[in-house]
């Protein structure tokens, strides 16, 4: 099973390991080295469905792809079904998933009703699930946690008002709002979910290696899995668990994303962006990783980035 495919609605997907939308972190680059490593689906960084309305340039760029990107899934977040329907109808032809975002914990999220907040109206979650469906014929997905409050299970509600609202799968991040990104994940809950309705169920948290996977898997029954910061700096994840050799070294890795970057940004935002993944790369480094993190954090140019990556990585294959 944990190599066989997984279909959301009419799209079938090469690998049930998919690569998490992360604000911040799931950018073209990372995508792209996701992708290239195997995952069988990315998705934008969470997409704000009014920004979309309000034609902000911005918010519009979340959702450029690369050519290796299909399918692709557009994240987008919201608590109003009437600026959810408007934003699917905006989406550019190339999208091919739309996932609604019920799970984000931040607290600017959180305070307008969007993101994990949905988990406290499972019947505001199936109409914003209907709104989406209603607006395109792309199949439509839903991101959730366990619940709001510690404790307060509800996902297994909102996974079947959802269902029945049209969405073809929800993917279950095994923690609660106010656990943040502490504690282990409750595969006993996700699994509660997985058993409660018919669609599929991606679940995710915690996976670091193929042993997490198939653990996951086994712990869940769920469909698939979906890998996030587990992910960063450790692409060939993907790779690992389609049972994929690919000898490709970190420094080549940070190479080919910085290269990738440099066809799409200025070189500003490369550095900014390539700041937090170098960083996640150190985290191989046990004895390093401080010292590179704050290295890396007060780099002002590309030269100086690419010079730290040659004497910290440069001796790896």
């Amino acid at each position: 099973m944990k190599n066989s495919p997984l279909t959301i609605g009419n799209i079938a997907l090469s690998s049930r390991a998919l690569f998490a939308p992360m604000a911040g972190y799931s950018d073209l680059g990372a995508r792209y080295l996701a992708r290239l490593y195997g995952a069988g689906l990315t998705y934008s960084e969470m997409v704000s469905a009014k920004g979309l309305v309000y034609q902000n340039k911005e918010t519009q760029k979340l959702l450029d792809k690369s050519e290796i990107e299909t399918p692709f899934a557009a994240q987008l977040f919201a608590s109003s079904p009437e600026y959810l329907f408007k934003a699917v109808k905006l989406l550019p032809s190339d999208i091919d998933i739309v996932d609604i975002n019920m799970g984000c914990p931040a607290p600017k999220i959180v305070k307008n009703g969007e993101g994990s907040a949905l988990l406290k109206d499972p019947l505001l979650a199936g109409e914003l699930v209907a709104a989406a469906a209603e607006a395109s014929d792309r199949p439509v997905t839903v991101k959730m946690r366990l619940g709001f409050e510690m404790g307060v299970f509800t996902a297994d509600k909102v996974a079947r008002e959802v269902e029945k609202a049209g969405a073809k799968a929800v993917t279950v991040h095994g923690r609660y709002r106010e656990q943040m990104y502490a504690g282990q994940v409750d595969k006993d809950k996700i699994r509660a979910v997985k058993e409660s309705v018919a669609i599929p169920v991606i679940a995710n948290g915690d996976v670091r290696s193929v042993k997490d996977y198939e653990t996951m898997l086994a712990a869940t029954l769920a469909d698939g899995v979906m890998i996030g910061r587990g992910a960063l700096g450790n692409y060939k994840i993907f790779a690992d668990i389609l049972g994929k050799k690919v000898d490709r070294s970190e420094k080549e890795n940070i190479l080919l994303q910085i290269d990738f970057l440099k066809k799409e940004y200025p070189e500003r935002i490369v550095v900014n962006l390539m700041k937090s993944h170098v960083s996640a790369y150190a985290s191989g480094k046990p004895g390093l990783a401080k010292e590179i993190r704050d290295r890396v954090h007060h780099t002002t140019d590309l030269a100086e980035l690419l010079s730290l990556v040659e004497v910290y990585f440069g001796g790896e294959k």
